[in-house]
C-alpha cells in the first residue's frame, strides 16, 4: 500500500485493553462482573443520545452516569466519586500483547497512522503516552474537537478531512462493529478486529477485513 494512505485506529478495546476497567466497575458492582457490559453499553448508547440531543459531555461524564444508571437498575448503592474511581483506569490502559509488534511493521512499511476516539483530547494523550504509542501515531484525533461521538458519519468525513484524505483513501481500524458500520457509511475502507467477544453485526455491510488480531492485520495489508 501507499504511503499516502490512512491507516485510522480505534483506541479503547482496539489498541489498549480494557481488563483493568472491568476489573475495577465490576468491583464497585458488588463484584458482579457480567454487568460490565451493559454498563459499557449504556455508556455507548448515551453518547449517541447527546449527539442526537445536540448537546456533547465528555465520555467519562457519561460513562460515570451511566454507571449510576447501571448500579441503580440492580439496588447497588454507588456515588459519584465511586464511579469516577471505577472508571479512572482508563487512563493507564497498556496495549494488547499483539499491538506494538504489527505498528512497528505497518510503520516501517510507510503506512501513516492516526487514532480516533471517543475520548476527550486530553484523554486520549494520557492514554496513548501510558501505553508507549505515541510515535506510532502522526496525530490523536477525539471527537471532543466536533462535539458528535461515533460512529456518526461526519465524525469520519471530519477525520479525513483533518488529515487532508479523501476517505476512500483512509482504512478505520476497530474493535466495534459499529465503528467500523459509521467509517463504511463515510466511505473509509474498513478493518474489524475480532477480539474476544466483540461480533459483528449482520444487518451492517461486511468489513472490507475482519481479523483476530493485530498480526494478522499487517500480514493483510502488507499483501495489499
Amino acid at each position: 500500500m501507499k504511503s499516502r494512505e490512512l491507516l485510522i485506529f480505534d483506541v479503547n478495546e482496539t489498541l489498549l485493553d480494557l481488563k483493568p476497567v472491568q476489573e475495577s466497575v465490576g468491583s464497585v458492582l458488588e463484584g458482579r462482573r457480567e454487568l460490565v457490559p451493559l454498563w459499557f453499553t449504556t455508556m455507548l448508547h448515551y453518547s449517541l443520545v447527546t449527539t442526537a440531543t445536540g448537546k456533547y459531555q465528555d465520555f467519562v461524564e457519561i460513562g460515570v452516569a451511566a454507571l449510576i444508571m447501571t448500579a441503580i437498575k440492580y439496588d447497588i448503592i454507588l456515588s459519584k466519586e465511586e464511579a469516577l474511581a471505577a472508571i479512572k483506569p482508563i487512563l493507564n490502559l497498556s496495549p494488547h500483547t499483539d499491538v506494538i509488534p504489527a505498528l512497528y511493521t505497518l510503520k516501517e512499511a510507510g503506512f501513516r497512522m492516526v487514532t480516533l476516539t471517543n475520548s476527550s483530547k486530553i484523554g486520549v494523550a494520557t492514554q496513548i503516552k501510558y501505553a508507549g504509542l505515541t510515535d506510532f501515531f502522526e496525530q490523536l484525533l477525539s471527537v471532543e474537537e466536533i462535539g458528535i461521538y461515533k460512529p456518526h458519519t461526519r465524525v469520519y468525513e471530519w477525520a479525513a478531512g483533518k488529515l487532508n484524505a479523501a476517505p476512500g483513501n483512509c482504512t478505520m481500524v476497530a474493535a466495534h462493529s459499529w465503528d467500523v458500520a459509521g467509517a463504511h457509511r463515510a466511505g473509509m475502507k474498513t478493518a474489524f478486529i475480532a477480539r474476544p467477544g466483540q461480533h459483528l453485526f449482520p444487518a451492517f455491510p461486511t468489513p472490507g477485513m475482519v481479523v483476530p488480531d493485530f498480526s494478522k492485520l499487517a500480514d493483510k495489508l502488507l499483501e495489499l
